[in-house]
């Protein structure tokens, strides 16, 4: 994603957004860590979340200003709106949080209300010690969820790009099911999916496919493997496609040959548990009364055992490792769907009994 996929308007919309929340949690400077929301604020396609970076987000109109790493500043400066990036590291070894200490003492950045992004798999818990410890008495507040709370819900030109990604999606599953036959791998069939996604104009996953079949069928995650496929194979398969970062999801069962009338049970029932979840979804319905009708349906049919998963999940942008936004759709959820959400519906039943 960079600053030339939305307009200047869009990118001002998200700031304001951003600014009232922050004002309603009295939060002078957000500093925002995850990719995602880096992106969303300022557009860039570069790579530095696999090191540390960090946005200066201010309340008021001063510069934005990313630090990351020296390899990735060039690509910063030309396609993101970041006023000012600053590098470290590259050339010489640097602790990015000493280069950070001095340079918020330089931009005077102490000494506010500091709203602090502690994202999964993107902040490692020595950097956010250290961090802590340079804030000193600066008082902080954990920010993780506020950029993400309102990505949950997308504008139009957000929404135009899943369509693209669900259309990419759509033709890369035919893709692989058009390979599908005895003696082919799964890593075969992973490839003709895959060379379908990018010769469509589709990104570089946020996670990995999963493509069990057989006896692996019944793993709920696991990645293509040599394993040639055999006649009455039940295949399990689920991979998102990217269009400009923003994800669609898909998920199928397919078998080779006739299913066993095991296979057309579990499968009917994950079919019969996913209709209902879509058909009872709309503005203002609980997140978790969606969540448990999936749950009655597999419950009465005897398998909730094998419901080894969450019911769904939103989506948007995303990069590695997960595509999953804060909204799980589960029985502990308070949230109620709103317009503008791209809910993943995904009811699961794996049985290993049935191995």
């Amino acid at each position: 994603m960079s600053k030339e996929f939305f307009s200047k308007e869009e990118f001002e919309s998200r700031w304001k957004k951003v600014r009232y929340s922050m004002k309603e949690a009295s939060i002078d400077l957000l500093m925002v860590i995850s990719p995602t929301n880096i992106n969303y604020l300022i557009g860039t396609p570069a790579k530095g979340y696999q090191e540390f970076e960090v946005l200066f987000f201010p309340i008021d109109s001063e510069p934005l200003i990313i630090f990351t790493r020296r390899s990735e500043v060039e690509m910063m400066r030309d396609h993101s709106l970041a006023d000012e990036v600053i590098g470290w590291g590259g050339r010489e070894p640097e602790d990015p949080i000493e280069i950070l200490h001095k340079l918020m003492l330089k931009k005077k950045l102490l000494n506010r209300r500091i709203g602090l992004e502690i994202p999964p798999y993107y902040l490692h818990p020595l950097e956010y010690k250290k961090i802590t410890e340079i804030l000193g008495d600066t008082y902080i507040l954990d920010a993780t969820n506020l950029v993400g709370e309102i990505k949950l819900l997308k504008s139009d030109a957000e929404l135009a790009y899943v369509r693209e990604a669900s259309k990419i999606a759509d033709s890369s599953f035919k893709a692989g099911l058009n390979t599908i036959e005895v003696g082919v791998s799964e890593r075969d069939v992973s490839a003709a999916i895959h060379f379908e996604m990018f010769s469509k104009g589709g990104d570089i996953p946020s996670s990995p496919m999963n493509f069990l079949t057989g006896n692996r069928s019944m793993y709920a995650h696991g990645e293509p493997s040599d394993r040639k496929l055999q006649n009455g194979d039940f295949m399990h398969l689920q991979f998102g496609a990217h269009y400009r970062r923003y994800c669609c999801t898909i998920g199928r069962n397919i078998c080779l040959g006739s299913p066993t009338s095991r296979m057309r049970e579990i499968f009917n029932v994950t079919k019969s548990a996913g209709d209902a979840c879509i058909a009872e979804m709309g503005p203002g319905v609980e997140v978790k009364k969606v969540h448990n009708t999936a749950k009655a349906i597999i419950e009465s049919a005897g398998m909730d055992q094998y419901r080894v998963h969450m019911t769904g999940y939103a989506l948007g942008l995303a990069f590695p490792p997960t595509w999953v936004e804060p909204l799980i759709v589960d029985g502990g959820s308070t949230r109620k769907f709103e317009p503008g959400m791209v809910i993943a519906v995904e009811p699961p039943i794996f049985s290993y009994d049935d191995k």
